[in-house]
């Protein structure tokens, strides 16, 4: 039988076009101050993502996965976070945890390969960067139902990439979270790639969000690269989930505009011309224009900010960079409450004792 094409009328939401024209009528209430946080949060995010790249190209960092074009995603929904939320990563949430004042030192500590760059500070509700594919997501929904079992008014949002729609771990965090109405979130960043494979090759889907109604909940597609547009519809699903409404999946249609990871090279699986024209849809260009029609953003501005950041990255470098070597002990000594006694044994021998 030939395949049959089943419309949801899932449309995609729009707030603010590539040439930095607002639909008012769809604007959060947002100030002005806020606007600017969020465009700051994005060029710092950029300007960390270059820094990293370059670090790795010199051999002073490990395989890094680039958030380049994908800014808006993570800073406009990290915004609409609470502090007591709960935020699980996957490994492309730059702009994310810049928001949520995660140290920087900390996040090029991790991309060092140093896992102590992990250790996340007590007074931030941060999950640990996870690089397994999807397995971020059981547990977000594990920590939601805890926050319902607790009766914690807060949420968890949890972020994903295309390629996550396509594990099991998905559709089992999906349908539990479905079952249970747990305060839970799905930022699922659509940058139509996973690695090579585009998104025609992982599902039949019209879209991605669709895939929520399977489950019981909503599922949104918003442009991704519209600052404000992800933002409204972040805020107003961690409102519905800390409200005792259930969940919410959200795609935001967006593009991965660096490689995969510093080991891809992506001219190999898409052209250069695909590329040009998502660099037109450039989130921060976009916001740029915006503020600039607004009176918010001038040259000085930019020279002023870009200077700041360019100085605070290159202080966090140095300071990961001056950490103490890792003790040898440390590769044993967090695995079980008490060593068991063929791990004292490796112990001995790699200290040579």
């Amino acid at each position: 039988m030939p395949r049959q094409s089943m419309n949801f009328n899932i449309e995609i939401m729009s707030i603010l076009d590539a040439n930095g024209k607002l639909d008012d009528k769809l604007m959060p209430d947002i100030s002005e101050h806020h606007i600017k946080s969020m465009y700051e949060a994005m060029v710092l995010a950029r300007i960390l993502d270059d820094r990293l790249l370059k670090l790795q190209r010199e051999g002073r960092s490990g395989t890094y996965a680039s958030s380049l074009g994908q800014e808006a995603t993570q800073v406009g929904s990290a915004f609409a976070l609470r502090d007591e939320d709960w935020m699980f990563p996957y490994f492309r949430e730059a702009g994310a945890h810049i928001v949520r004042k995660f140290p920087l030192a900390n996040y090029m500590l991790y991309w060092m390969g140093d896992e102590r760059g992990m250790k996340i500070p007590e007074n931030i509700n941060n999950f640990t960067i996870c690089i397994p594919v999807s397995t971020q997501i059981l547990h977000a929904v594990g920590a939601a139902f805890a926050m319902k079992h607790k009766k914690k008014p807060n949420a968890v949002l949890v972020y994903l990439g295309d390629g996550a729609t396509s594990k099991g771990d998905f559709h089992e965090g999906m349908n539990f979270a479905g079952v249970f109405n747990l305060p839970v979130v799905f930022m699922c960043q659509n940058n139509q790639y996973a690695i090579s494979v585009p998104v025609e090759r992982q599902t039949a889907s019209r879209t991605l969000a669709q895939k929520a109604i399977a489950y019981g909940f909503p599922g949104i597609k918003v442009d991704g690269n519209d600052i404000f547009a992800v933002f409204a519809a972040a805020q107003e699903a961690l409102q519905r989930a800390r409200s005792g409404k259930g969940p919410t999946f959200i795609e935001c249609f967006t593009y991965r505009m660096g490689d995969h990871t510093t080991s891809d090279d992506a001219s190999r699986y898409r052209t250069a011309q695909e590329l040009e024209e998502w660099k037109r849809k450039d989130p921060i260009e976009r916001l740029r224009k915006y503020m600039e029609s607004k009176g918010l953003w001038n040259a000085d501005y930019e020279s002023v900010i870009r200077q700041d950041f360019e100085e605070r990255i290159e202080q966090a470098v140095k300071e990961a960079e001056s950490k103490p070597q890792q003790a040898i002990e440390d590769m044993f000594s967090y695995t079980y409450a008490a060593m068991p006694q063929n791990l004292k044994e490796q112990l001995k021998e790699a200290k040579g004792d």
